[in-house]
């Protein structure tokens, strides 16, 4: 039965043929995500599904190049699809404080930007220029005589009075004085001062009166004068009307099927009366001789501030947020120090990542997106809303620290986030409002399975990685041996690993060794050397626990027989890497009906899958051997030398071959080592980490000398799971090492005791001189000592 059960070599590793494959042919575009049409269907479902609330969550384990599928396939599924329109934000002449948002066609943004610049250069060779045309200026003249001529007149009426009072009136600026006039000589102060007294008085008294004539006859003034501020002001606002009605012309007829931009215009044409008069206005400027002063100052009044621009015929655009804090997402306002204070304007608006994605798709970290504060509300609130708001996420704590209200702009884009599996199940269970919003779920599998088009997609995905960041090429040998290698980490023969990345980053590590020796190709050998530098790079733990099995620290025989112990196999994870390992699990059975004691439990090093394991084989033992009599036993198992958790069933064949063995006091071959998990009728069972479980025996076998008798035991289940190393593979072809696969407990026991197990007859018996019938035996012995001391108990 052995040759059966022993498998041949080229079953213990897939040996993948790329004789169809070309790879100058594979150059060609694919979009497709590489074996995973279920995640591909959903992602462009969601794409096209117009309807709110069909945002999609792509999840996955990190290291399948989720991030990086997505955004291409959705970088070329955009590329046809409509471009949206750009946005900016210009002031609010009515109240500065609350920007206005104004829509633009794409690609019209920096446009009409620019358009406005130049419109503003226009404004400073046209003023102060106008204010100095001589029509101006006749005009003004006018206003102004008119206003002299008024308050001469005014005052003329009151030197008239004056000089018949013997006085002089003389005017100083805007200013009036009264003087004394003898012998038709105005007197000075001195002078004055001589006159008798009585002509003193009668002088101050005239002077009372002619002040209050004079304050009748310019009652009117302030009038007069405002009426000829309202005169000019109105010439200036015509004259800034005529100048700039031809700037505008041009600007004006190209945006005029544009409803905001026209708004815009319209407003900036209102506005620019003041601020013409203010800053452009002849002796009135801040700045007169300082054009650029002036530039810089109506750009900030009047420039819009482009917050997205999407070129023309760019397509939908797609954005991954790689820091989705609340401000990269939702944009922010800056502000300037201006002699200690802070201010903002408008201009100071910028833009989040959901406004460069408006009318696209967002792509977002879920796990970094819950890691900051108020993102996740305020991600949910603009989706329920349409609206992307501008505002501090502090505000409703009541800490305001924003000095505008900028406008709203409506938000038409999908979110697709990725996340992992634990992640996509808390936000389902906690949030009631996840599901609303994130219809689409593209899961990613963890394995993608060969066949012609996989391999064919594989290769295409290696050689352009090689092309993109420019590697050497690869051989097809080269791309044979990631493909093996990708095959051994979905620990399956039929199914490539979708882990993508690590493939990629082989590559990566390939070609410093081919930099080293200046090949031409990144061929087999190199990825080998990858591969071998990456084992020895993680094997320092391996390396440890395989000298302490050698110099007798971990007791672990590969050598001749024992009873109740047995060579079983673990996987050790350590961070990022994992190895095989044998492990000695003993046995001892005695007279008594505690059953069957698992000493790591007993310890509370036992998890619950492997306590489970070890129940299992008291159902075995019921099952096959105590029909006729009551199960009584007593008996221990351990793994021997374990100081940490053990969790898993895969060292369940090996206890009960182990238990089996002592119960019957058969010895069995140390040369062998055992893995598999079994169910209460002793059908073997898969189990995980099979090549690792293989090398890890494999190992200490070839350090004491390989020869010919050591083995490993694997359920039959597991066949299609070997891929293993090549010099395992060299040794199975040369006879030094065997591989078994079995399907039963049965088939195992005879493998390791070399024993007739015997065949249950018709009547239940098993044939005498097998191990069954021992088994048997040995149990109704150890029965009929329990009831015989439950019989002295009960006397």
């Amino acid at each position: 039965m052995s040759s059966r059960l022993k498998l041949p070599s080229d079953a213990l590793k897939l040996t993948i043929d790329l004789a169809d494959i070309d790879l100058e042919a594979i150059s060609s575009p694919q979009y497709n995500i590489l074996g995973q049409p279920r995640a591909q269907s959903a992602l462009e479902f969601g794409i096209a599904m117009p309807n709110e609330g069909y945002n999609v969550f792509v999840m996955g384990e990190p290291g399948l190049g989720r991030l990086s599928m997505v955004t291409s396939h959705l970088n070329e599924l955009c590329r046809n699809l409509p471009t949206p329109s750009s946005y900016a934000y210009v002031d609010n002449f009515d109240n500065q404080r609350e920007p206005l948002a104004i829509s633009l066609p794409p690609g019209l943004g920096r446009q009409f930007c620019n358009d406005i610049e130049d419109l503003i250069d226009n404004l400073l060779v046209t003023f102060p220029a106008v204010f100095e045309s001589p029509s101006y200026q006749q005009k003004k003249s006018a206003i102004e005589r008119s206003f002299n001529q008024a308050y001469n007149n005014a005052i003329d009426v009151v030197d008239k009075k004056s000089r018949s009072k013997s006085i002089a009136l003389f005017r100083e600026n805007e200013g009036v004085t009264f003087v004394p006039i003898k012998n038709n000589k105005s007197l000075d102060e001195d002078q004055f001062a001589e006159l008798p007294q009585t002509e003193r008085d009668l002088f101050h008294q005239d002077v009372e009166e002619l002040e209050e004539y004079l304050n009748e006859a310019l009652l009117d003034l302030p009038q007069w004068r405002r009426t000829m501020v309202e005169k000019i002001k109105q010439l200036d606002t015509e004259t800034i009307q005529l100048a700039i009605t031809p700037l505008f012309a041009a600007i004006d007829e190209k945006y005029r099927d544009l409803a905001d931009v026209c708004g815009y215009l319209s407003e900036i044409k209102k506005n620019l009366n003041n601020t013409i008069t203010d800053y452009l206005a002849p002796t009135r400027s801040i700045e007169p001789s300082n054009n650029a002063i002036k530039r810089a100052a109506l750009i900030e009044l009047y420039a819009p501030n482009i917050l997205v621009d999407h070129p023309h015929g760019s397509g939908a655009p797609v954005i991954f947020e790689p820091h989705p804090t609340y401000q990269n997402l939702f944009g922010r306002i800056e502000y300037l120090s201006d002699q200690g204070t802070l201010i903002t304007t408008y201009r100071r608006i910028c833009a989040g990542s959901l406004h460069k994605a408006n009318g696209g798709y967002l792509i977002l970290d879920a796990e970094k997106l819950l890691t900051y504060p108020f993102v996740w509300e305020g991600i949910k609130r603009a989706l329920q809303a349409g609206r992307i708001e501008i505002e501090s996420p502090y505000s409703d704590l009541g800490i305001n620290t924003v000095t505008l209200k900028p406008q709203d702009i409506p938000l038409k884009t999908k979110i697709i986030l990725v996340g992992s599996r634990d992640i996509y199940y808390l936000l389902e269970e906690l949030d009631s409002e996840f599901n609303e919003m994130f219809k689409i779920l593209a899961d990613f599998d963890n394995y993608i399975p060969l066949n012609q088009e996989s391999a064919q997609q594989f290769a295409f995905r290696m050689v352009k990685h090689a092309a993109d960041t420019g590697f050497k090429p690869l051989t097809k040998a080269a791309i044979q041996r990631l493909m093996e290698h990708s095959c051994r980490q979905s620990e399956n023969q039929h199914h490539l690993s979708a882990h993508i990345n690590d493939s990629l980053d082989i590559i990566s590590e390939a070609q410093l060794f081919v930099d080293q020796t200046h090949d031409d190709f990144i061929d087999k050998s190199h990825i080998e050397q990858a591969l071998t530098a990456r084992e020895y790079r993680n094997g320092r733990i391996p390396q440890t626990v395989l000298e302490e099995m050698l110099d007798g620290t971990i007791l672990i025989d590969t050598e001749g027989e024992a009873v109740g112990k047995i060579n079983g196999l673990t996987v050790i994870e350590i961070g990022g890497s994992s190895f095989g390992a044998p492990a000695r699990i003993t046995a001892t059975v005695y007279p008594g009906s505690r059953g069957i004691v698992d000493i790591e439990r007993e310890a509370e090093l036992g998890q619950s899958i492997h306590s489970k394991g070890v129940m299992i084989l008291t159902g075995y033992l019921g099952h096959c051997y105590a029909q006729q009599f009551p199960l009584a036993i007593s008996a221990s198992i351990a793994i021997e030398q374990s100081y940490g958790y053990i969790d898993g069933d895969s060292a369940s064949l090996a206890e009960l071959c182990c238990l089996i063995s002592a119960l019957t006091r058969t010895p069995i071959k140390q040369s062998f080592a055992v893995t598999g998990s079994i169910n209460q009728y002793g059908e073997v069972q898969a189990i995980g980490g099979v090549n690792e479980k293989i090398e890890g025996f494999f190992r200490l076998c070839q350090a004491r000398g390989l020869n010919g008798d050591h083995a490993v035991i694997v359920p039959t289940a597991n066949k299609r799971n070997l891929m293993l190393k090549q010099e395992v593979i060299d040794a199975v072809m040369k006879g030094q090492f065997s591989i078994y696969a079995v399907s039963s407990v049965d088939e195992t026991l005879e493998l390791l005791t070399g024993k007739t197990i015997g065949t249950i007859d018709n009547d239940g018996n098993y044939p005498e001189h097998s191990l069954n019938f021992k088994a048997i035996s040995r149990l109704k012995e150890i029965s009929d000592l329990a009831g015989d001391d439950d019989k002295e108990g009960a006397l």
